[in-house]
């Protein structure tokens, strides 16, 4: 927005218009912001979920595989 008012200052050009279309770029990178956002927070919540998948399945192999489960007591 700042950006456009200044090169509306440079350009002499008049406040109501500049104010318009500082206005309409705003909304415009709003729009853009938004939907960028939404994909980012779609890819890192996919990302961390298949994360949190694998390990979980990782710690289900290793007790599996070292013979042990929840009724089971370890013996010293």
């Amino acid at each position: 927005m700042a950006l456009v008012v200044i090169r509306g200052a440079i350009n002499g050009e008049l406040a109501g218009s500049v104010a318009s279309e500082a206005i309409v770029a705003m909304i415009v990178f709003a729009g853009v912001g938004f939907v960028a956002g939404k994909i980012s927070d779609y890819l890192i919540r996919d990302s961390l979920e298949r994360m949190f998948r694998a390990r979980v399945e990782w710690y289900r192999e290793g007790v599996a595989d070292s013979g042990l489960n929840k009724t089971d007591t370890p013996s010293n």
